[in-house]
């Protein structure tokens, strides 16, 4: 292998293991007794006052904030 596809493989590498590193499981429980594991932090949408994520298809869910009982991420 050639220097600049060594540097290449190691900069490709280093930024996987960033974005791996970015996404934070979080349990949501909500009013009914009902919990949802998400792959990442719902985000708070303001203008419509519903949470936000995206499911491993890759859908977006939004849960109303008033059935939202908690948050937590998931250590």
């Amino acid at each position: 292998m050639s220097p600049k596809t060594l540097t290449l493989v190691a900069a490709m590498s280093s930024i996987l293991v960033v974005l791996a590193g970015c996404a934070t499981p979080t349990v949501v429980h909500e009013r009914d007794g009902s919990t949802v594991v998400t792959p990442d932090r719902p985000t708070f949408n303001k203008k419509t006052g519903f949470y936000e994520y995206e499911d491993k298809s890759g859908r977006v869910i939004r849960i109303n904030k008033d059935d939202i009982q908690s948050i937590e991420d998931v250590k």
